[in-house]
């Protein structure tokens, strides 16, 4: 039995929160409390004329509470440990979606902006999803797998909300070393199921040979749909300076950058591979399309059966403590017996 705790929902952890404002709330009104009995009597009289309230009685409901609070909180972030073992066999495509996140995908000729309009996409792509594995790639002027291709789709979720503009140091838009980051990802077990990259990028400033590597990528049975984010007229580059307030972007001359869409490299990378170049519009992104029409009648195959963990739930331990002790509140008396 694996005896390691994990939680499924970290997500929820700032909710802990919550418990230690409960907690400052109960202080502060304590002490007024106190203060105020203080000011009705003297200190050996109060015991004589406030015999309907006991401080010991009053603390011990107050950590019941909070204790019981804590604990429901824990029970939703999904306590895990030990497992079984799980026959699974799997029908579904590999997907890699490839985002860039150089700073020209901060420009805003797409609300919110190029990057955030992109992590809405993939969220609902990934809503769609019935069996399929998924990973993701962020890339600039360099490419990094961000998340490797996995069926945990809340997972892969966690890690597409985490993209940003600075999360590849390496300025640029290398999209060749995006595509050989996939190439090199997919041979680490995925034969023998349908092998697709999504790479969505504005296209511009783009450095490498990313012609060359996609139809390296061809060779190697992986077709590549391409999405273009933004508009052709473009717009200024806004981005936040060190005092959070917004600021136009300038290159090493002062002058202020100037971000399009170049479609022209998209349609070549598509055309080399095989796949399908679509420009994204406010209306519809293109995850959707590429899914339902270009992967999922791919002719995905069954994965070979086999044996996965299933983590098992624990959270209803902690939520059955918790309601015991909000069950026992109740029977805590403010006053002396």
């Amino acid at each position: 039995m694996d005896k390691i705790m994990k939680f499924a929902n970290l997500q929820f952890n700032y909710f802990f929160l919550v418990v230690a404002a409960v907690a400052v709330v109960y202080y502060f009104a304590g002490k007024r409390k106190k203060s105020l009995l203080n000011n009705f009597a003297n200190a050996h009289l109060l015991k004589s004329l406030a015999v309907s309230f006991n401080q010991k009685k009053e603390n011990t409901r107050i950590m019941l509470l909070l204790t019981a609070l804590l604990l429901m909180i824990i029970a939703l972030l999904r306590p895990q440990w030990g497992f079984v073992w799980q026959d699974v066999q799997r029908k579904g495509a590999d997907i890699f979606v490839a985002v860039d996140v150089s700073k020209s995908m901060l420009t805003r000729d797409v609300l919110p902006s190029r990057l955030e309009r992109v992590k809405l996409a993939i969220e609902d792509l990934t809503a769609q999803l019935q069996g399929d594995r998924i990973g993701l790639i962020a890339f600039s002027g360099s490419a990094f797998v961000q998340c490797p291709l996995t069926i945990d789709y809340n997972g892969f979720l966690l890690t597409a909300n985490d993209l940003n503009a600075g999360i590849i140091p390496r300025p640029g838009t290398n999209i060749a070393s995006a595509i050989d980051q996939a190439i090199a990802s997919f041979s680490a077990g995925s034969e023998g199921t349908s092998r697709t990259l999504i790479i969505i990028t504005d296209g511009e400033s783009h450095e490498g040979d990313a012609a060359g590597a996609a139809a390296r990528a061809a060779e190697n049975k992986i077709k590549i749909h391409t999405i273009g984010v933004g508009t052709t007229e473009g717009e200024l580059i806004s981005i936040p300076d060190e005092n959070g307030k917004t600021m136009f972007l300038k290159d090493e001359q002062g002058q202020v950058v100037k971000s399009r869409l170049n479609e022209s490299i998209l349609q070549e990378i598509a055309l080399k591979s095989g796949g399908t170049y679509i420009k994204s519009t406010p209306i519809q992104f293109g995850l959707d399309f590429l899914y339902k029409n270009k992967i999922i009648f791919a002719d995905p195959k069954d994965i070979t059966n086999s044996r996965e963990k299933k983590l098992l739930e624990r959270f209803q331990v902690p939520l059955i403590l918790a309601l015991l002790l909000l069950c026992w509140e109740p029977f805590v008396s403010k006053r002396d017996e």
